[in-house]
This record gives C-alpha cells, structure tokens and sequence, in this order.
C-alpha cells in the first residue's frame, strides 16, 4: 500500500468554492479509486487544501490515473484558484491502520519531521514501541515515512474533537514516560499544520 498525498496552495478566501467544486466531480473520480483523506488547512501554511489518495503500488497508481483523466468530469474545474501543486507518495508505518471512512474527530493535527539520512530505520522502531501507548488518548489517523519526493520525511496525524482536547490531551500524553518517542538525536526539523476535514471527507 502507497499513499499520494496531494498538497495545492489556493488563492486567499478560494476554499469553500474549491470544495465545493470538489465534491460535485468526486463521485467520477472514486470510480476509479476512492478518496483516503481530504482537509483544508486552519493553523500554519494557510490556503491549503491535502487530499490523500490510496493505492497498492505505483503502477495501480498510474493506471488509476490514467482511466481518471479520460473522464470528462475530472480533473475538479479549480485550476484558476491554485498557486502551487505539490504531490508525494509516502509508505504506512507498521503501525498505522488503513485510512477510511471513519469518525475520529473534528479537528486533524499533521507533523511533520525530517529526520537524518540513514535513521528511519530507528526511529519506526522506537515509535513502534510508544504507540501503544500514546493511542489510548487520541487516534493516530496516519502515520507514513516518504518514499517519493523529500527524503527522510516522517509524518503523523492525530485527530481530536476540537482545539481544547488537543491541547489537553497532549499534556497528558506529555506525562507517559515513552512519549515522546526517543528520536529527538536523529531530529532535523519538525512542522506543524492544523487542519479541518471537508464535508465529503471519509476521514472526519
């Protein structure tokens, strides 16, 4: 399983019109291949939009694709709102749980580090052991390591019902004694981004 995270940057006030347009045309496109995750940004880069789409491997990747674009419906009409495309295919942790449509909550935290050439290995195992753990607070809706575009990338994305249970929830994560994984030596940078799911998202 490979997972396409998709990132496009919008022009300022252009979210609810590229949703919307979004979810007329997504019933096309999900006879292809169904959608993993879709949100929009509210806290750190603003403007924008991340769809996830899953696939077995990179060549169901571009079949899928490839039948996509022969519809007349798709790709969703929102060239005239978009600044900048981004696209990264990323490989599940071990332990992460396929993505779906499931009711985790209604507020989505995505981190993102990038860690030293050569220590993923490492740091999937020292998180495998403090997962368990720290999944007794609050879900872990996506955790995956890049396998095409940045190097070294490691993501993870928790879900809570609103901003006060974040918070909260994170203190108390603070006060286990295996979170946070033990990786901070291989550490090179860490980013954070807020998100809120669209209507039409499984993941909400």
């Amino acid at each position: 399983m490979i997972y396409e995270v998709r990132t496009y940057t919008l022009k300022p006030g252009s979210i609810p019109e590229t949703e919307k347009r979004f979810a007329e045309v997504l019933p096309h496109r999900e006879k292809y291949s169904p959608l993993g995750a879709f949100w929009h940004t509210e806290l750190g880069p603003l403007n924008q939009i991340i769809h996830v789409w899953p696939y077995d491997n990179l060549q169901h990747r571009m079949d899928t694709r490839t039948q996509a674009m022969k519809d007349p419906n798709w790709p969703p009409k929102i060239g005239e709102f978009i600044l900048n495309m981004e696209s990264e295919i990323f490989v599940p942790a071990p332990f992460m749980e396929p993505l779906g449509k499931k009711q985790l909550g209604g507020v989505y935290e995505m981190r993102i580090y990038m860690y030293q050439p050569g220590t993923m290995p490492q740091v999937l195992e020292r998180w495998s052991q403090s997962i368990p753990a720290r999944v007794q607070l609050s879900p872990l809706a996506a955790c995956w390591t890049s396998e095409v575009g940045a190097i070294n990338k490691f993501v993870h994305v928790w879900a809570y019902k609103d901003f006060t249970e974040r918070d909260r929830l994170r203190t108390e994560a603070f006060k286990q004694p295996t979170w946070p994984p033990n990786t901070r030596e291989f550490l090179v940078s860490q980013t954070t981004k807020m998100l809120l799911p669209a209507s039409f998202s499984p993941m909400q």
